[in-house]
């Protein structure tokens, strides 16, 4: 049944969508990775987002929320599978007039439109949490910028090796985690505007 699959579906995607594994938000790279370039700087969000004590936080909250999401669907799901093998099985004599699979594609039509709410709504609660944190990370990374003396900041995702010593990331990491250590939130609604 679509439905559950898409449920399924969509509890591994907002595990992948909420912070992207520690295996892949690891900086790799040669031994010798060349020389400190002076003012120059490498900042690594994804993995910020990954190993972060927030990014966990927020990444295990939405992991529940996708698995309410799931299980608020699954009834559906349920019902609906339930309701077709007794009209396959029934036949025409299941359904004379045709109304059990007019009611049936009706049930189908809503529990696939409260799927896209649900769907929407866990988009956007992720996106306000990455908002938020953006929020504390950026006077963070300021600061660190100053204070290590960059003159240019790369992003770590647009750089294939760099030498680790110009990394700041760790240090914008450990002043987050002892400035926001997790959120706290629920599903959020859609704002209207943004629905549309």
């Amino acid at each position: 049944m679509k439905l559950l699959a898409l449920g399924a579906f969509a509890l591994a995607s907002f595990a992948a969508i909420a912070a992207p594994s520690a295996a892949s938000a690891q900086t790799a790279g040669p031994q010798n990775p060349g020389p400190v370039i002076p003012g120059v700087c490498v900042y690594f969000n994804q993995r910020l987002l990954a190993q972060s004590t927030v990014g966990q936080s927020v990444q295990a909250r939405m992991e529940q929320l996708a698995t309410e999401v799931q299980g608020e669907l699954a009834p559906y799901g349920t019902a609906i599978q339930t309701e077709i093998t007794a009209l396959q099985q029934g036949g025409q004599a299941a359904d004379p007039d045709g109304s059990r699979r007019t009611a049936l594609q009706q049930r189908i039509q809503e529990a696939q439109a409260l799927e896209q709410t649900r769907q929407d709504e866990l988009r956007y609660t992720l996106g306000e949490q990455r908002r938020l944190i953006s929020a504390q990370v950026e006077p963070i990374l300021v600061a660190v910028y100053q204070e290590r003396g960059c003159g240019l900041l790369l992003d770590r995702e647009s750089v294939f090796i760099a030498n680790p010593a110009m990394d700041v990331t760790d240090t914008v990491m450990e002043r987050l985690n002892a400035a926001l250590p997790s959120l706290s939130f629920n599903r959020l609604p859609v704002p209207v505007q943004q629905a549309q």
